[in-house]
């Protein structure tokens, strides 16, 4: 099963720190659990629309873990898994903006 932030009226954002300690504003997209794990898709937030057109979107896949008792976000360090996760969300993003573009078709005619 999978839920999607964009159904939500404004962004879901979330600060993430990277082990530099940078800090980058990511919007999330959807989740999934996949093999018993909880995965994340997001994508790095613009605030300005206009800037994000004509870029190409990067996909973020984190990884829900849980030490001590708290549950954070990782980055997956598994080839294999990252690119399972990511392709499977690719898939399901792909299809819920295609299925979006088909209902504004059928609503313009």
């Amino acid at each position: 099963m999978i839920e999607y932030y964009h159904e939500l009226e404004e962004p879901e954002l979330l600060t993430l720190q990277d082990e530099d300690g940078v800090e980058n504003v990511v919007e999330l997209l959807a989740q999934m659990d996949v093999d018993g794990k909880s995965y994340i898709a997001a994508t790095p937030h613009i605030d300005d629309p206009a800037k994000s057109l004509g870029e190409e979107a990067e996909l973020i896949v984190l990884v829900s873990e849980e030490e001590d008792g708290e549950e954070f976000l990782a980055s997956i360090d598994d080839d294999e898994e990252y690119e399972k996760v990511g392709n499977l969300f690719l898939e399901k993003l792909m299809g819920y903006y295609d299925d979006d573009e088909e209902e504004e078709e059928g609503e313009e005619e």
